[in-house]
């Protein structure tokens, strides 16, 4: 093998444990900080409101560019959602602070949102054919790894 091409084989190399590091940078079947939800479509109360305290100590871009924060290692809800009657499900944050959302999707899918919600500083991540399966929700604070009261809501009706 020549000099260069060992060069780039080390580079794929160092950039696949580079990813691999990002992509257990969360533990996603961590036990939740806030508690499990198993809820079937078409639940009641909607939406479902969680107290907890948005943020953490571990950057939230380091799963990708587009998310934005501090999140824990550990998701603060996990939510498992029996999908079905054609709704759409919503998860928003409500907070006085600069909050994120960050979810892991059944299909090991990130989304991450930072200002779509209400107020414009409350994120919001909204699946309109949502899978059924487990969800994976970190609630970040934006521009610090300080800790925040929010509220997690989780609706099939409308964000907050």
């Amino acid at each position: 093998m020549s000099p260069i091409a060992r060069f780039v084989a080390a580079g794929v190399a160092l950039a696949a444990v580079a990813t691999a590091s990002i992509a257990s940078a969360q533990d996603f079947n961590a036990a939740p900080n806030y508690g499990t939800l198993n809820l079937n479509y078409g639940f009641t109360p909607d939406p479902q409101v969680i107290n907890l305290q948005s943020g953490g100590n571990l950057d939230a871009q380091r799963l990708s560019s587009s998310c934005r924060g501090f999140i824990t290692n550990a998701p603060d809800v996990r939510l498992n959602y029996n999908a079905g009657g054609g709704y759409p499900l919503i998860l928003s944050v409500a907070s006085g602070a600069d909050t994120t959302l960050v979810v892991n999707a059944p299909d090991g899918t990130w989304y991450c949102d930072d200002d779509a919600g209400v107020n414009g500083l409350n994120p919001m991540v909204r699946f309109n054919r949502p899978m059924s399966g487990r969800y994976e929700i970190w609630v970040g604070t934006y521009g610090g790894a300080r800790l925040e009261n929010a509220q997690l809501h989780i609706s099939e009706l409308y964000s907050q």
